[in-house]
């Protein structure tokens, strides 16, 4: 059952790549996703484009289909690049930013969820040959690691920017939830 913790809300400005114009907005349902030992999922990718060349850490998440709301988004995305069966614990938030270099305004919709179990993947074409997604299982200090260690590339920044006050959230909620 979803609980209600304080949410927050953080708006970003993409500082690496010049704005020229921004043409779409894509809502974004993403997650921090934990298991009984307090580890966190997180996905590797490795990119080669637009961006440049970088090696990331990023949660888990995607884009919401048409006429798909949040949760369904969310659980799908995480059973596809995760292959992951998860339980919604809360939002964590919104974090608005900007890809300058694509036009895009990206309104992400954090989520903590607990991994209930793991199964197949379902990554799509792209994301196997283009991004060479993988699974990350962390502790809560190697995760803030390695988000500062992938923020030597623009792309990086802008990742850690936006995902880092999201992680320091969770794991605050995830301590309060221990209280209880």
């Amino acid at each position: 059952m979803e609980q209600n913790f304080e949410q927050i809300h953080i708006s970003l400005t993409d500082d690496e790549w010049e704005l020229t114009y921004t043409d779409h907005d894509r809502q974004i349902a993403r997650a921090v996703v934990f298991d009984e030992e307090e580890n966190f999922y997180f996905v590797r990718a490795e990119r080669d484009d637009d961006f440049g060349k970088a090696e990331l850490i990023e949660t888990s998440g995607g884009g919401v289909e048409e006429n798909e709301n949040l949760h369904d988004a969310i659980k799908r995305e995480l059973k596809e690049e995760l292959g992951v069966e998860t339980e919604i614990v809360c939002k964590l938030g919104v974090v608005d930013d900007y890809y300058n270099l694509i036009h895009r305004h990206n309104i992400n919709n954090y989520f903590l969820c607990r991994a209930m179990s793991f199964g197949q993947k379902n990554l799509m074409q792209d994301e196997i040959e283009d991004f060479h997604l993988s699974t990350l299982k962390l502790s809560f200090d190697e995760a803030v690691s390695e988000y500062k260690r992938c923020s030597s590339t623009k792309i990086g920044r802008l990742i850690k920017n936006r995902e880092l006050p999201i992680l320091l959230h969770a794991k605050a909620v995830l301590d309060n939830l221990k209280t209880k």
